[in-house]
């Protein structure tokens, strides 16, 4: 099964932007609505933002509106998630998958630590 491969986590300060990149490499990646997620320590899995299969409507969660912004480079195959001014609340395993999300396709996703 093709997966989903996350990366671009990593330790940043507090205000600190990264990118996250998420290659999926089935061929039918340009037909699937994205969405990227995250785990925060001791939490669940929440939904944080998803973009349609064209990349022309993109959906943020209002709790980091402002701060992330989802983008897709389909020639690439490839799901962005670019996060600015992040706090210590923003500490997660971030994932993408479809949006829905489907259970058959999460990754292994990629840690973000938020700390001074």
């Amino acid at each position: 099964q093709e997966q989903l491969v996350e990366s671009g986590g990593g330790l940043v300060q507090p205000g600190g932007s990264l990118r996250l990149s998420c290659v999926w490499s089935r061929d039918i990646f340009k037909k699937f609505d994205m969405g990227w997620y995250r785990q925060p320590p001791g939490k669940e899995r929440d939904f944080l933002a998803a973009i349609s299969w064209s990349g022309e409507t993109t959906f943020i969660r209002s709790s980091v509106k402002g701060r992330f912004n989802i983008s897709r480079d389909n020639a690439e195959n490839t799901v962005y998630l670019q996060m600015h001014n992040l706090t210590t609340e923003d500490t997660a395993i971030y994932y993408c998958n479809s949006y829905p999300s489907d259970r058959d396709y999460w990754g292994r996703g990629t840690q973000v630590t938020v700390s001074s």
